[in-house]
């Protein structure tokens, strides 16, 4: 059996110049458009879909609720093993494997934005949930190949490099998602007309569909990794048990009790965003700010800002460790939720929203580029997308689940004191990264000390 990635985290840290030649590299401008792949649905189905429906005077409970269709992406890992070993006839014969999947997976993102393009939801919400479903199913696969492709694309101490541009991509489609269909939506909208244009998003949703192509073109043209050798299995038994089995063993047999402390930290590490996000959008709305000054502010500062993150985040984890730059991104993260606090008493103040969003997007680039890069480290090759498959999908289920009743909070309590619950939600996450932290320079002691003549694996883990 192949080595963890992280046994390979042992070499001293690269010098700055080759560190930030990395980000040149194909493998890493491919991650840059790949990652822009698997950005763009995923506010379609959850931030802008509730701008998009408290703008159609659906109430924010409902919209609490509509958010677990969200929770496809924390029950990834149900079908994570099947994209890991199941061929897709006839795009893994012409593609590869992890091509063929990405492949069928953008499809079904490109077809549930267009039914959710055509579906009104002043008319009923059903159809409209149905093809949101189809996105969140299509985009949430299109994760677990993704994943697999990048973990399998670059050595591990590379990794950070590919995460940093996968998050620079990610977000750009965010921004892309969040204030680009808002500008869409609004110059869209009948000149003179009041009250909601079903109109204006419909273009904007087909906007979003014909934006997928990025995705698609970077996978046609993209070379398949080198495929990792699977274990033989003779019957259908053995096969099972290396599928849904093998990936789980082989991480509980790797960290053992330490296993309970790392799933642990995946699972509440970005909860202070996740369960704020919800509420994000019908909180503008709220507020009084148009859809272009949403969009304006994200779109200017937000990128700016995200793209700084995403890059800083990258290069400090490759320079001081993933687990500093992850505690960094825990701090700033529950943080910027207080700013947004702080925004709830002053209304439509315009300047406030540029601060507070720039500082929430500063700060998610940092969190999730060490975040991408500290599950990274955790998988086998042999299991990449069963394994990364877990961590992401357990980083969103609690989380995800909370946010169900991020409605339900605001409607009874308002938005000061939900922004204010959301960053002390973000407490442990503090506690938990300390102990991940001891116990990660513990077990790379451990190995250092046990080949002589190893260099010191203190530092890598740190």
């Amino acid at each position: 059996m192949s080595e963890p990635s992280t046994a390979e985290a042992s070499p001293s840290p690269l010098p700055w110049r080759d560190a930030l030649k990395v980000y040149l590299e194909p493998a890493t401008l491919r991650m840059l458009a790949l990652g822009f792949s698997a950005g763009l649905p995923l506010l379609l189905v959850l931030g802008t879909l509730s701008f998009r429906l408290r703008e159609a005077g659906v109430d924010r409970t409902t919209i609490g609720y509509l958010s677990w269709v969200g929770l496809a992406y924390g029950f990834k890992w149900v079908w994570a093993p099947l994209v890991d070993r199941l061929p897709v006839p006839p795009l893994t014969t012409l593609l590869g494997r992890r091509r063929g999947w990405l492949l069928l997976a953008q499809a079904a993102v490109v077809t549930g934005l267009i039914g959710m393009a055509f579906n009104d939801p002043s008319d009923g919400l059903k159809p409209l949930i149905w093809a949101a479903l189809l996105v969140a199913f299509g985009s949430a696969t299109q994760d677990i190949a993704l994943d697999a492709f990048r973990i399998e694309s670059a050595a591990s101490r590379k990794q950070a490099a590919l995460a940093a541009a996968y998050q620079t991509g990610y977000r750009l489609a965010m921004i892309w998602a969040g204030a680009g269909v808002l500008w869409i939506a609004a110059y869209s909208e009948l000149s003179g007309a009041s009250g909601y244009q079903n109109g204006g998003w419909k273009t904007a949703y087909l906007v979003m569909a014909a934006s997928m192509a990025v995705g698609v073109v970077t996978v046609l043209l993209s070379p398949e990794p080198a495929r990792v050798a699977l274990p033989p299995t003779r019957n259908a038994a053995e096969w099972l048990h290396a599928v849904l089995i093998e990936p789980f063993a082989d991480f509980i047999g790797r960290y053992k009790w330490q296993a309970v402390l790392i799933l642990s930290l995946i699972a509440i590490y970005r909860i202070s965003d996740v369960v704020m996000g919800i509420m994000a959008n019908p909180f503008y709305v709220d507020m009084g700010f148009t859809k272009d000054e949403v969009a304006s502010v994200s779109k200017i500062y937000g990128v700016a800002m995200t793209l700084v993150g995403a890059f800083v985040g990258g290069v400090l984890s490759m320079r001081l460790g993933v687990m500093r730059v992850l505690m960094l991104g825990a701090v700033l993260s529950a943080a910027s939720n207080l700013l947004f606090a702080w925004l709830a008493s002053r209304g439509h103040d315009l300047y406030g929203l540029i601060f507070v969003v720039s500082a929430d997007n500063l700060a998610g680039g940092i969190a999730s580029a060490a975040f991408i890069a500290y599950l990274s480290s955790l998988t086998n090759v042999s299991y990449s997308a069963t394994q990364y498959a877990l961590f992401s999908s357990l980083m969103l289920l609690l989380p995800k689940f909370i946010a169900g009743y991020s409605g339900v909070f605001v409607d009874g309590y308002g938005y000061r004191p939900f922004f204010i619950g959301t960053a002390l939600l973000g407490v442990p996450v503090l506690l938990l990264v300390v102990l991940a932290a001891r116990a990660r320079r513990s077990s790379a002691n451990g190995a250092a000390g046990a080949m002589p003549g190893a260099p010191d694996a203190g530092r890598a883990g740190e």
